[in-house]
């Protein structure tokens, strides 16, 4: 039952993650578009950079006061959440069905 919960974890990962491939580009191409100064902070590739994710999930997007960005990088930062404590938790719950006999 503790590995099906993990899996159960791990496909909420799994979908937190496809929400974040939609969000997140459509935030980056907005920044682009029209804001260049907070774009230029996440550098090359912010797609799969650590240091952009951070930049989200600190909510440096919030400084441009743009609704319309706000309402496209919640979404990717909410989903980025996700998919980070879902893993943690999938992890927790294989390595407690490691332990338990």
């Amino acid at each position: 039952m503790i590995l099906f919960l993990a899996l159960t974890f791990v496909g909420i990962a799994i979908s937190a993650f496809c929400a974040f491939a939609i969000f997140w580009p459509l935030a980056l191409v907005h920044l682009r578009d029209r804001h260049p100064v907070l774009r230029g902070e996440l550098g090359e590739a912010a797609f799969a950079n650590p240091s952009a994710w951070g930049w989200l999930l600190r909510q440096r997007y919030r400084a441009a006061s743009d609704r319309n960005l706000d309402g496209l990088a919640t979404p990717a930062r909410v989903s980025l959440l996700i998919v980070f404590a879902s893993l943690a938790c999938a992890g927790l719950l294989w390595l407690l069905s490691m332990m338990v006999p």
